[in-house]
């Protein structure tokens, strides 16, 4: 018999959760560990396997470019997968079928590790596989939650984001060791295996999925570009994420340029312990570990009940900042370097330290920005805008990379002025993010098929 006055009980996270927190776990794992070896691998095989001292800034130019333009295009992609997910055969077939074409991407890498032009068809696959299920598995998870347990969302994206790191974490120890000790093929084919894995987590999850079936095109186009609520939420959501590829334009340089330099550094953290140039990037996401819930249960209440209040927008400015305060301080080891010094990897330690702070800040807050600020029939299209401000910001970096190699415009950016570049880029950035965002009406959107909120 039930109580009387009994109070109901608290809301719980949907039984869905784990299945995707565990496939992202997985598919971190297999991006981040073949693009931790990324850039070092094109230069040591393709670009200067000879080692010749004269054509170390050429191509590592030509390897940035080839790691960023392959980002942009993983990142683009997601506008594709997310129109099929929302207005053709829902989240779920497009998650499904895309992680398996993901699986033979990295089987690409694998046999083509010898092979520039095979290799590049690997690289390709793979950003097709990662781009066209990205934003439909951000905003499934989403989608798992309604109006009772609507509060919990914050904490589920910092859950994910906190997926995101861990995978991103264990690959890069581990992959780079491989790659060291057992070479390419093996260094790119164990990441297919946890692709294998993540897909095989997300399909176990199938009953306990809350699915949102697609629109129709018909509809889905009216929705979005037809007069209403999609296409004023688009303009609403494109106003602030138009000044995020800035933010990836220099995050990241982390994985890539960061990458290269600390093979120019003195890499000895303590005695008898010196890692690998690829496994300096781990710092960031350890940090991030850390910082995530940090921020989400101790800074931003703190903030909060000192009358500060710490809204998405805010987080997002602040974020900027951050980030670039972290450039500035790459930007002084470089000129150390640049003078023939040789600085201790300390100083991409704080580095790392500084930019996982910022990017946060800008990472998590956007993720729940695109799906709380949309209504249903676009979530998806709007987390895809969200990952395509990574694209922009990778594009750029291609484009100003292709220069440098070429001895174009962007030639005369070299050493520790490609950084300061950055630094006074997101200056101008956040000034005109603050203008513009003090201005904006926003509208919130919690659950499927919800009313707007208040």
């Amino acid at each position: 018999m039930a109580t009387p006055n009994a109070l109901p009980p608290a809301p719980a996270f949907p039984k869905a959760v784990p299945f995707i927190i565990g496939n992202e776990v997985a598919e971190r794992f297999s991006y981040y560990g073949m693009r931790a070896i990324l850039p070092t691998f094109l230069v040591a095989q393709f670009f200067n396997p000879g080692h010749d001292a004269a054509l170390t800034a050429v191509a590592e130019a030509r390897a940035n470019d080839f790691v960023h333009s392959f980002a942009a295009l993983g990142y683009a992609l997601p506008i594709v997968g997310a129109l099929l997910a929302d207005w053709v055969v829902g989240k779920y077939r497009v998650i499904l079928y895309l992680s398996l074409l993901y699986c033979v991407g990295h089987a690409l890498l694998a046999a083509f590790a010898e092979d520039l032009n095979g290799f590049r068809l690997g690289l390709l696959v793979v950003a097709v596989g990662m781009g066209g299920i990205k934003s439909s598995v951000t905003a499934n998870l989403g989608d798992q939650f309604d109006r009772h347990n609507a509060h919990l969302l914050p904490k589920a994206y910092g859950w994910f984001q906190l997926a995101i790191d861990v995978g991103a974490a264990l690959s890069t120890a581990f992959i780079p060791e491989l790659y060291a000790r057992y070479g390419a093929a093996v260094a790119f084919g164990v990441p297919g295996l946890l692709m294998g894995a993540a897909t095989l987590t997300f399909w176990r999850g199938r009953r306990h999925y809350v699915r949102v079936p697609p629109t129709g095109l018909a509809q889905g186009l009216r929705h979005t570009f037809g007069p209403g609520e999609g296409r004023a939420a688009l303009r609403r959501v494109g106003v602030v994420f138009v000044f995020i590829p800035v933010v990836w334009a220099l995050y990241d340089q982390s994985v890539s340029e960061w990458v290269l330099q600390a093979a120019h550094l003195n890499r000895e953290l303590w005695p008898g312990f010196t890692p690998l140039p690829e496994q300096i990037q781990i710092l960031g996401i350890v940090f991030g570990i850390g910082l995530n819930p940090l921020l989400t249960y101790r800074v931003y209440p703190a903030l909060e009940r000192a009358g500060i209040r710490t809204t998405p927008l805010r987080r997002i400015g602040t974020g900027m900042v951050i980030v670039a305060l972290a450039l500035a301080i790459v930007a002084g080891i470089q000129h150390n370097l640049d003078v023939g010094g040789q600085p201790s990897i300390w100083w991409q330690v704080l580095a790392y330290f500084v930019v996982a702070g910022g990017t946060l800040m800008v990472a998590v807050t956007g993720l729940e920005y695109a799906y709380t600020h949309s209504p249903p029939a676009i979530k998806s299209l709007t987390t895809a805008l969200w990952l395509l401000t990574i694209a922009g910001g990778n594009f750029f970096l291609g484009i100003m990379n292709a220069s440098i190699a070429n001895g174009g415009f962007f030639a005369r950016f070299q050493g520790a002025n490609y950084y300061w570049f950055f630094v006074v880029l997101m200056a101008v950035n956040v000034a005109l993010f603050a203008l513009v965002t003090s201005r904006l009406r926003e509208k919130t959107y919690v659950g499927i098929g919800e009313l707007p909120a208040a």
